[in-house]
């Protein structure tokens, strides 16, 4: 384990190292093109690649280098524990936020994805995410603990005049909550009548607050004490199959919201 992590060490302490022989795992080149493509200069590169060889990770043929097998698995592995630093410095920030007994996916997967954290200018930032998103979605699923006031308004609007499609399974102390407000109950009265609206409501407790809008998903992320602490959207293929599964699961085992109902 010693000399692996030598050999991280060795890679990690020369960016020069590491884009020398990720070129070589692509095609072959001559030690000037490596000169022009790294910005190294000759000395530098004639050591890399002296310690390249030395390690049996490149061989040259014709004047040109090119990366062996060990080489290229070096360079594969080696780019794929950067990336997972990478999420996790993304992530690091907002992770304990996360609901983790309910994802199922990779966190590699959130790599690129859009965290808004409220701020003193903007404390209402994560929100104001979120509307951005359900202004322009055609197509859009909610399954949540909690409906908000401005969410509620614009979906209303929206679905009305026949510009969305939605669909939202929320728990039954989410829709308390709206029927406890005369003006909200209002609202949420005229979303049911909405031939293309569709509301569920869950007996069970739901661990998520997540608007799936059209190929987007996003994530409320809130902290033990309910307050709000980031919002977290991305477009990624796995994530939006784990957030449609996630919406199937809970949409199949709850019942309609009617107007009797509420």
């Amino acid at each position: 384990m010693e000399s692996a992590l030598e050999e991280i060490e060795f890679l990690a302490l020369s960016p020069n190292r590491v884009e020398a022989l990720t070129h070589l795992t692509e095609t072959a080149h001559t030690r000037r093109e490596l000169v022009e493509l790294t910005g190294a200069s000759q000395p530098t590169l004639g050591r890399i690649l002296h310690d390249f060889e030395d390690r049996g990770w490149i061989e040259r043929e014709d004047g040109a280098y090119r990366a062996t097998v060990t080489g290229t698995l070096v360079a594969r592995g080696f780019s794929e524990l950067v990336e997972i630093l990478d999420t996790d410095l993304e992530l690091r920030p907002i992770v304990r936020w996360l609901p983790a007994d309910a994802i199922s996916f990779d966190l590699e997967h959130l790599t690129e994805a859009t965290i808004t954290k409220p701020s003193r200018v903007r404390p209402n930032a994560p929100v104001k995410r979120v509307l951005d998103l359900l202004g322009t979605a055609t197509d859009v699923r909610v399954v949540s603990y909690a409906f908000n006031e401005q969410s509620l308004e614009l979906i209303s609007e929206r679905t009305a005049s026949g510009d969305q499609e939605f669909d939202g399974v929320f728990s039954s102390t989410a829709i308390d909550a709206l029927a406890d407000d005369s003006q909200l109950r209002d609202q949420l009265r005229d979303l049911l009548t909405a031939e293309n609206a569709t509301i569920r409501i869950s007996e069970e407790s739901i661990p998520v607050a997540m608007t799936i809008t059209d190929s987007t998903v996003h994530l409320f992320l809130r902290d033990d004490n309910g307050i709000l602490q980031a919002s977290l959207d991305v477009d990624e293929p796995e994530v939006y199959s784990w957030a449609t599964e996630l919406f199937e699961r809970y949409w199949n085992d709850a019942t309609p919201l009617t107007i009797d109902r509420l």
